[in-house]
């Protein structure tokens, strides 16, 4: 399985995109202002624009999820290849292209679709209050701090749910054999027992000995690998709820008021851990059978009465609700309304002491007998116990409220003092900081960074910016955060005199020479081998599989498992680029063991993923035909950084 990953990476960097690639529903403020600027786009489909902003997020996006999935291994080199960025925009333009679709079809998600998928949102199920219930106030806090209503965020949940629909029918109708998934198992794991010789580009080098018309010939044709980048020294200042709050001190009057005002989030309501018996006898039952129930019900409350030690042993052998009785009736804590026998139901429990049994209860479900096993009365922290977590969210609401109230003023600050930085920033009590930025976001920066903002280093590289330094405007770059920068110093792209970059041409002459001399070699022995059947100078007998390489890269293995198996041993040569040459001798196969069961099927759904990742490619693949579909503005490759 691995072997097909590996022989069809196009298809996986694809689908690695569309993961990775947000939703184009929502634009935000700076994605809606800039679709009238033809230049900011680098697509267009069905007369949708994809836009340049959108493109740098996807992009940002991109590579911070390469850096947390590869660590220290992350190269941001791999992310400047034409190839990789024609893929983005083509995974934009398909995602585009599926939307279309989607509205096309008129497809859409019920209300109670969104609301499961609300409360299975982790961030909004930890606003649950004691009750069970969502603390709607705080929930439209944290909405206002992303610059949305819950109605808004409702229409872009319910958005994400009809897009996903198309992919979702595609995922779910995929399949495969369990024969196949066993050969592909049994492919993935099989062994082989191989030796190797390396010739290594380092043990060549100290033999190149490159002339200055080599050197110079190199950096001639090569001269754009040497370019440094455009670039911008800049002052700026972010107006954003956390740059604010540092001016926010809250007295202990201020933060005894908002305790009062908000007292309710400091509150425990009580709870109760009871234990029930139910006889079931639903609202719809007949009247013979309800009084059937009930003489039930009145004769095990006799029993519980007698021994209420023994409620649990009661409960199992005779509650008829399947959920509590194998617990001995036991319903764990809970708060009014969170358990479905209703009001009579919660009246007979919250009135109860620890220990105490309640008469027969009746309720839609039919008759209970409940115990209280332990009851935890209301309460309400102190003020002093939570003064520091209030204080925090004190500063938040204000701070949220100061950026309300202040975004036009330092918009206007920042135009009207156009050379000039520091009236805002006394003003609004921000502090000035510089930094050295390139025309394209920085990989190595977050993903929420301003800094990297699209819009952002558009106007900071805007003539009016770098010949007359006049300050840029105030740049929304979303999460409640205003951004403004003045250039102080600019640095056009250029190519640095050979002099200069002489060393680094030199070891990029030595490096070229040397692989290609560590080539030559190796495959002259290569054919030799093939002919003598020599071991000498091979290492010692080394066993691997695709799922345990010890250690070989990839193209070395692809080639070790390409031998012809029927013809042992087998010798195959492998170029490993700037690394050199290597031959392996396949002297034997391992067969995998047999399958177990439980591991076929998780073989099986791997191999079914796989497919509906292919026909999903197929399919957007085939919306992008059929869509009006036009490149605007082709994205930069990394010489043109």
């Amino acid at each position: 399985m691995l072997d097909f990953f590996r022989n069809h990476q196009r298809l996986m960097m694809a689908l690695l995109i569309l993961i990775v690639v947000p939703g184009l529903g929502i634009v935000g403020i700076q994605g809606f202002s800039s679709f009238f600027d033809e230049n900011a786009n680098v697509a267009s489909v069905n007369g949708h624009k994809v836009t340049r902003i959108e493109y740098d997020n996807a992009l940002r996006q991109q590579v911070d999820r390469a850096r947390q999935m590869l660590g220290a291994q992350f190269d941001p080199k791999m992310f400047e290849t034409p190839a990789m960025r024609t893929a983005l925009v083509d995974s934009l333009v398909q995602q585009r292209a599926l939307a279309d679709e989607t509205q096309r079809l008129h497809l859409t998600a019920s209300d109670e679709a969104v609301r499961r998928a609300l409360l299975a949102d982790p961030v909004i199920s930890s606003l649950r209050k004691p009750d069970g219930t969502i603390d709607v106030e705080r929930y439209k806090q944290l909405l206002a701090m992303q610059g949305m209503t819950p109605e808004q965020y409702d229409e872009r949940t319910r958005y994400g749910l009809a897009i996903d629909q198309i992919p979702g029918s595609i995922q779910a109708s995929a399949f495969t054999s369990k024969a196949l998934a066993q050969s592909l198992t049994e492919l993935a794991e099989q062994r082989r027992d191989v030796q190797g010789l390396a010739f290594r580009t380092v043990d060549y080098a100290s033999k190149v000995q490159p002339s200055d018309a080599q050197i110079k010939s190199y950096y001639d044709a090569h001269r754009n690998e040497f370019a440094t980048p455009e670039s911008a020294s800049i002052q700026y200042l972010v107006l954003s709820p956390s740059t604010l709050s540092a001016a926010i001190k809250p007295t202990d009057a201020d933060l005894k008021k908002y305790y009062d005002d908000n007292v309710q989030r400091y509150r425990t309501e009580s709870e109760v851990r009871a234990s029930h018996i139910l006889i079931n006898a639903p609202k719809d039952a007949s009247a013979a059978d309800k009084a059937k129930a009930k003489a039930k019900a009145d004769e095990l409350l006799t029993q519980v009465k007698a021994h209420p030690d023994q409620f649990a042993q009661i409960a199992e052998k005779n509650s008829e609700d399947p959920g509590s009785a194998s617990k001995g009736g036991d319903l764990g804590y809970f708060g009014r309304g969170m358990i479905a026998g209703g009001k009579a139901f919660d009246d007979a429990a919250f009135g109860l002491k620890k220990g105490e049994v309640s008469d027969v209860v009746q309720s839609d479900f039919g008759y209970h007998i409940i115990q209280a096993t332990d009851v935890k009365p209301a309460s309400t922290k102190p003020f002093d116990e939570v003064k520091d977590a209030l204080a925090k969210d004190y500063v938040a609401q204000q701070a949220s409220k100061s950026l309300a109230d202040d975004a036009q003023g330092f918009t206007d600050a920042v135009y009207e003092k156009s050379k000039t930085l520091q009236p805002a920033a006394d003003k609004y009590k921000l502090q000035i900081q510089t930094a050295t930025v390139a025309p394209t976001p920085n990989p190595q920066l977050p993903q929420d960074n301003p800094l990297n903002n699209g819009k952002f280093l558009a106007a900071v590289f805007a003539p009016d910016s770098v010949k007359d330094h006049n300050n840029t405007q105030a740049i929304d770059v979303g999460g409640n955060t205003l951004i403004a920068a003045r250039v102080t110093d600019y640095k056009p792209a250029a190519v640095p005199a050979l002099d200069a970059v002489k060393d680094a041409v030199r070891a990029k002459v030595v490096a070229e020479e040397a692989a290609a001399k560590a080539r030559k070699d190796g495959a002259a022995k290569l054919a030799d081998v093939q002919k003598s059947n020599a071991t000498a100078g091979f290492s010692s007998v080394t066993t691997v599989s695709r799922n345990d390489p010890q250690g070989l890269p990839p193209a070395a293995l692809g080639a070790i498992f390409k031998a012809d198996a029927s013809k042992l041993p087998a010798y195959v040569g492998v170029d490993l680029g700037n690394d050199g040459y290597a031959i392996y001798r396949v002297n034997g196969i391992q067969k995998a063991t047999p399958v177990a069961a439980d591991r076929l099927t998780g073989a099986q759904q791997q191999v079914a993923q796989v497919y509906a990742q292919a026909e999903m490619e197929a399919y957007l693949e085939s919306l992008k035909a059929r869509s009006k579909v036009k490149i605007t503005q082709a994205p930069p490759t990394a010489a043109q950084q």
